[in-house]
């Protein structure tokens, strides 16, 4: 409880404060700007720069420098967060108008967006397993591929089985390269081990491949050939 005296005393401490020049007062301390939208860029920032295991209520919270209870009135829980930072996310893979008018363009255009986009932010290929959750962005998302397949004629099963199928490798693809980093330098190192193993001659097919040991993989042409792969595979399939 505030005393009188005490209230006195910060009453007459406001008038003389009010008495100085306005450029001799001190500044208000304003707390941060917060809403949904900073706490979830925040959330992004923090998974970019060191993966979806470092994002936390109380990390977002140090990071935008308010208090975690002060989240609470945006967002209930962690899992909202990630479902958040999802919706975000698939908001960059739109292409909207300018998506191409041909079936297969406009295909190959959201597959190079999404791969585009996840890998730019990695931590995608974790929370897409994580979470099955669409917002309105994965929505549109689902409606720009459906709408891009529309000149097929298909019915709606057979739409959703080419959409299904993309996805799968493009996701397939991105998540191979992300591993990929380590993957290769591991390989590096075991150069030797893996030369050794060529020497017995229990490997006849693979040391065929010995004069590149360390294979290039998670390439944007090997993205690119194997999409035009599969596209070639549904087109003859839709036409048979």
């Amino acid at each position: 409880m505030t005393s009188g005296n005490d209230g006195q005393r910060s009453g007459q401490g406001q008038a003389a404060d009010a008495a100085l020049p306005v450029w001799s007062r001190d500044k208000p301390k304003r707390r941060p700007a917060l809403s949904r939208d900073a706490i979830v860029a925040a959330a992004i920032r923090i998974a970019d720069a060191e993966g979806l295991e470092a994002v936390s209520i109380r990390r977002v919270t140090t990071d935008l420098g308010v208090r975690p209870m002060s989240l609470y009135t945006y967002i209930d829980r962690k899992e909202d967060l990630l479902v958040l930072m999802r919706d975000e996310v698939d908001g960059e893979v739109l292409i909207g108008a300018d998506l191409p008018p041909g079936w297969r363009e406009a295909i190959t255009a959201i597959s190079r967006r999404t791969r585009e986009v996840v890998l730019r932010h990695p931590w995608m290929t974790d929370l897409a397993a994580h979470t099955a959750s669409f917002g309105p962005n994965g929505l549109r998302h689902v409606e720009e591929s459906i709408t891009a397949l529309r000149e097929l004629h298909l019915d709606p099963p057979a739409t959703i089985a080419v959409i299904t199928a993309v996805d799968k490798y493009v996701m397939g693809h991105i998540a191979f390269e992300v591993a990929n980093h380590s993957i290769a330098a591991a390989s590096i190192a075991e150069q030797e081990f893996f030369r050794v193993l060529l020497a017995t001659g229990e490997f006849p097919q693979l040391a065929r491949f010995a004069a590149d040991a360390v294979v290039s993989t998670g390439t944007e042409d090997q993205f690119e050939r194997g999409l035009s792969w599969l596209l070639d595979g549904i087109a003859a399939d839709i036409s048979s």
